[in-house]
């Protein structure tokens, strides 16, 4: 589907597949989304589960009706393709090739990714073992069309993507640039110290994502305030105007002409009336657009 047919605002949230992966569509129509988040397996554990005929024919028919699209996915969070450690590399490899084969059986073009922590090594060690594997990989998969979305990271412990240099170096090293792209999540770049917070600094940030890395490999936003102050480099979502951030950051968003065509998806939490905040936040969003 081309940007021209996307619906507006294209916003949506992380929906579950329990049940079966058909099922993150209905949570998806049910909020009135326009775009989804999911993952293509068990986030948890390093085994997928198959997708049946059955499975998959059922979510292409509930997607096309419920017009969603795009749909994002987002990789298990025991992928860890920077790890000095042979046998947690070993699994993330196997199961990153896995879930890109996931998202190309249904139509998945991004696949976010955290891109690594670099544990007892070195940023630099860290850096060229995610260039090196990605490359690897996307030789692997050369008939996929599936790109790694990196994620912008907070900058806990050892995890690399918490700069825009850092990612800038790692597209940087990546032989088939149509393979690679970024998602932006507003929490991580506020805890890792990019404010957003006002009109001034908003811009100032984009700018220097624009400048560093180039707009147009930003591909997905994850769209949630931050439990924790700014610069803490601590990983705590929020919801949209309940935290550090504040209303207005989303507001900016909303209204950037820039990020029209990109899906913002909310990752905010879940286990306070999980289904009645995702359609708060989205509502909210909705009334920033039209504003």
């Amino acid at each position: 589907m081309s940007p021209a047919k996307l619906r507006q605002p294209l916003i949506g949230a992380h929906m579950s597949i329990a049940g079966g992966v058909f099922n993150a569509i209905a949570h998806g129509v049910e909020m009135g989304c326009a775009t989804i988040q999911l993952f293509t397996k068990s986030n948890n554990q390093w085994k997928a589960k198959i997708l049946t005929d059955e499975e998959v024919e059922k979510y292409f028919e509930d997607r096309k009706k419920a017009k969603i699209n795009p749909v994002v996915a987002h990789t298990s969070y025991l992928i860890n393709i920077a790890s000095p450690k042979k046998d947690i590399y070993k699994k993330s490899v196997a199961s990153l090739i896995e879930e890109i084969e996931r998202c190309d059986l249904l139509d998945i073009d991004d696949l976010v990714l955290h891109p690594g922590s670099y544990l007892d090594t070195a940023e630099e060690i860290g850096i060229k073992k995610i260039v090196d594997t990605l490359n690897s990989i996307f030789e692997k998969t050369h008939n996929s069309k599936t790109r790694i979305a990196l994620e912008t990271t907070a900058g806990q412990g050892t995890n690399l993507g918490y700069k825009f240099e850092q990612l800038a170096e790692m597209i940087d090293g990546i032989e088939n640039k149509k393979r690679i792209s970024v998602c932006m999540d507003t929490c991580h770049i506020f805890a890792a110290g990019y404010d957003i917070r006002d009109k001034k600094s908003y811009e100032k940030t984009m700018k220097e994502f624009d400048d560093i890395i180039g707009l147009p490999y930003l591909k997905a936003m994850h769209l949630n305030d931050s439990r924790m102050e700014f610069g803490k480099k601590r990983d705590r979502h929020a919801h949209l105007g309940e935290g550090f951030i504040g209303a207005n950051a989303f507001k900016y968003i909303m209204q950037d002409k820039r990020l029209k065509n990109v899906p913002g998806l909310l990752e905010t939490p879940k286990e306070r009336d999980g289904v009645k905040m995702d359609k708060v936040n989205l509502d909210l969003l909705r009334k920033f657009y039209k504003s």
